[in-house]
């Protein structure tokens, strides 16, 4: 993997919150949480996390965040239709709050949405445009949903995106392996955290 200037570059960790990607969460029929923990997809992020910061690296935590009863969230998608119907990722409750782990650290920033994509009127483009941001290294859930979403926003936005494979998890090996395979492939450069990790020096 080629080098990653850690002075241009900032690490999002989007959607990996309870209710997303932990057992007991809102979505864990989907078979969610079983496929986070086989891609150990929480302590990889967090090494991740942790080397980004010891890099300098700013680290930028995305979350899916609703009032109770989700007034103003359109129901014009089965997902959020979805969240909605599940009263998930409801502000304070323990759903919306992130997985044990991944906790916003000193200096972290935390950038709240209502859409899949992590840029759709949020503040992460004007956030990642004042930190002198080039390089944008996505990790979270769900891999094939708000992940590609926000690569895809992120390449057409002028940004170099980089998809963690390990770093990012869905309901299934199915849905990550037509996401990473073929979705990400013209948009993003595809690579494990550590070999991200590595490539900050």
């Amino acid at each position: 993997m080629e080098t990653i200037d850690p002075k241009s570059t900032a690490l999002v960790i989007q959607d990996l919150q309870n209710d997303v990607i932990i057992e007991g969460g809102a979505f864990a029929d989907s078979g969610a949480p079983a496929h986070a923990t086989s891609q150990n997809v929480v302590a990889n992020v967090a090494e991740l996390a942790t080397a980004c910061r010891k890099a300098g690296v700013p680290v930028i935590h995305i979350w899916y965040v609703v009032e109770q009863d989700a007034p103003g969230l359109k129901q014009n998608a089965p997902l959020f239709q979805g969240v909605k119907d599940a009263n998930a990722l409801v502000r304070g409750t323990w759903g919306a709050a992130p997985a044990d782990g991944l906790e916003p650290q000193d200096g972290d920033h935390v950038v709240e949405k209502m859409r899949m994509n992590g840029f759709y009127e949020t503040r992460l483009d004007i956030l990642l445009r004042g930190l002198g941001v080039e390089t944008l290294l996505i990790s979270g859930a769900w891999t094939n949903m708000s992940i590609e979403h926000t690569a895809r926003h992120a390449a057409d936005a002028g940004y170099r995106a980089v998809v963690a494979s390990d770093g990012t998890s869905t309901v299934d090996d199915e849905w990550q392996n037509a996401a990473l395979s073929y979705a990400m492939q013209n948009v993003a450069t595809v690579a494990t955290c550590a070999e991200i990790a590595a490539a900050l020096g």
